[in-house]
């Protein structure tokens, strides 16, 4: 085991590094709320790349990957990972530009399901976006602390607070222009860290035969690709990766930070294609401990770590441990600022004409809560994956309504609101994980179904859409979507760097 001393020093050094890189980064550049949470049309194809790929692929790819293919179902589970995981990128670039073009001047999906479906719509959309938010930093927080717990005995408290402190920091200074850029910088060390990590893997286990023939004689399922239960956890983390990142506010801040529609595409067609390789790689640890028989003792949520652990020489360890922290810092701060940037453009609704201050305030004071939050789960050790199941459920009965409203007039806020709580319903009845609480309720118990991961994500989508088809075709709505962009609010008024008026 490595001393938690150099582990701690190292992480300390790598947090307060990018810290004074966003810092300096955001000096002089911040100079009102529009600039902090939107940074429009501020990034490039290869800037917009990398900050998507910083952003999405957080520590999880070090966890919920490797644990799909060491505990539901090898490498097909881990191919389901890294594929589901492209389709919602790809699938940005048609609608980041239609976002784009419905509301110009937007900044939050919240905005726009108020602006487009009303009130019933907008909390639907908003409980599930900030639950999912927050699960997202909860799971982050709990990966990376788990992950130093296991290879340097460091106390679960200290890794939460000092990472998540300090990116608290400087995305409370420099909001998403900070991020994007110390997203950049930790995407240009992530990736040449992953390839070596994969590789002091491979040399430590003996190559690619002496890998291929481990696995296989402790349990050839694990390289099948055919093998039935990883085609199923394949398909249905499909469906939960769709939803999840279709109302990821992160992901929409940099639809909007994006230089114009070409920017867009190139930006996120690269960034799809990057990311089936990064998940690939990191699957494949998880088989790898279930092949040395590393994950019997049921800690497949840390099967990467028990790898790294295991067979990997200190300065290999060593290099993991700065990866680790960097896939942490790139999603926590996106998440801390798109918090932010709901919590502001819904106030700068809601309120009476505020002053900047009052957004500043509102904005930053409930991403400081949540970040506590999401520290004080991430020292209680759950199951990363069952975190992110959670929180993909409930989008994956919205997201579909939600969408439709980009392209047709005639769906109703009762139609889309009625289409998204029955998928959830449907979601609910069959999803694992929620068996305790739905058997709970007087009457419910008997009557419910065999459980389902498969069942629960594809019948939540499934449901949502078919009722949002038949509630698109009764609609009686004539909904102008050319006039949603007008009833978006500047924010763009001169502030002081941090946030003081002057």
């Amino acid at each position: 085991m490595v001393s938690s001393a150099i582990v701690l020093g190292l992480t300390a050094a790598t947090v307060l590094v990018f810290t004074g890189i966003g810092l300096f980064a955001a000096r002089g550049r911040i100079d009102s709320v529009e600039t902090y949470i939107s940074a429009r049309d501020s990034a490039g194809s290869g800037t917009l790349a990398a900050t998507v790929i910083a952003s999405m692929m957080g520590v999880w790819i070090l966890l919920s990957p490797a644990e799909a293919g060491a505990a539901f179902g090898g490498l097909p589970a881990v191919l389901g990972y890294a594929i589901g995981s492209a389709i919602p990128l790809l699938l940005f670039i048609p609608v980041g530009a239609r976002i784009r073009e419905v509301m110009p001047a937007g900044h939050s999906l919240t905005e726009f399901a108020y602006a487009r479906f009303g009130s019933g719509m907008y909390l639907l959309v908003l409980l599930v976006s900030v639950f999912y938010m927050f699960i997202f930093l909860a799971a982050e927080m709990t990966g990376i602390a788990g992950a130093l717990a296991l290879v340097a005995d460091v106390p679960l408290w200290q890794t939460s607070l000092l990472i998540g402190g300090f990116v608290l920091v400087y995305t409370a200074y420099g909001g998403l222009l900070a991020s994007i850029v110390t997203d950049t910088v930790q995407t240009l060390v992530i990736l040449p860290l992953l390839a070596v990590g994969f590789g002091g893997a491979l040399l430590s286990l003996g190559g690619t035969s002496e890998f291929h023939a481990t696995v296989v004689s402790a349990d050839p399922t694990l390289l099948d690709p055919g093998f039935g239960p990883g085609l199923e956890f394949g398909l249905y983390v499909a469906f939960a990766l769709l939803g999840a990142n279709m109302l990821n506010q992160g992901v929409w801040q940099r639809v909007y930070a994006a230089d114009g529609d070409g920017a867009l595409r190139r930006g996120m067609g690269i960034a799809a294609v990057v990311v089936v390789p990064m998940l690939l790689l990191s699957g494949l640890f998880g088989i790898a401990a279930a092949g040395l028989g590393l994950t019997e003792s049921g800690s497949a949520s840390i099967a990467f770590f028990l790898v790294v652990a295991e067979a990997f020489p200190t300065w290999v360890t060593l290099a993991v441990v700065v990866l680790a922290v960097l896939l942490v810092m790139s999603s926590a701060d996106t998440m801390f600022n798109a918090i932010a940037s709901v919590v502001t453009a819904d106030l700068a609704r809601l309120l009476d004409d505020p002053d900047q201050r009052t957004l500043w305030l509102g904005g930053r004071g409930l991403t400081v809560a949540v970040a506590l939050a999401a520290m004080f789960i991430g020292a209680q050790g759950y199951s990363v994956l069952q975190l992110f199941l959670t929180a993909d459920l409930l989008a994956a009965g919205v997201f579909v309504p939600f969408l439709a409203g980009l392209y047709t007039e005639r769906l109703t806020g009762p139609g889309a609101l009625v289409s998204g709580i029955a998928g959830l319903l449907v979601g609910f009845t069959y999803f694992p994980s929620l068996r305790g609480l739905m058997a709970a309720i007087p009457g419910v118990g008997s009557m419910l179904p065999a459980p389902s991961f498969l069942i629960a994500f594809a019948g939540a989508t499934l449901v949502s859409a078919a009722l949002t088809a038949v509630a698109t075709l009764l609609g009686g709505a004539d909904a102008d979507l050319d006039s949603l962009g007008r009833e978006v609010r500047a924010l763009d008024d001169p502030v002081a760097d941090g946030g003081s008026e002057q």
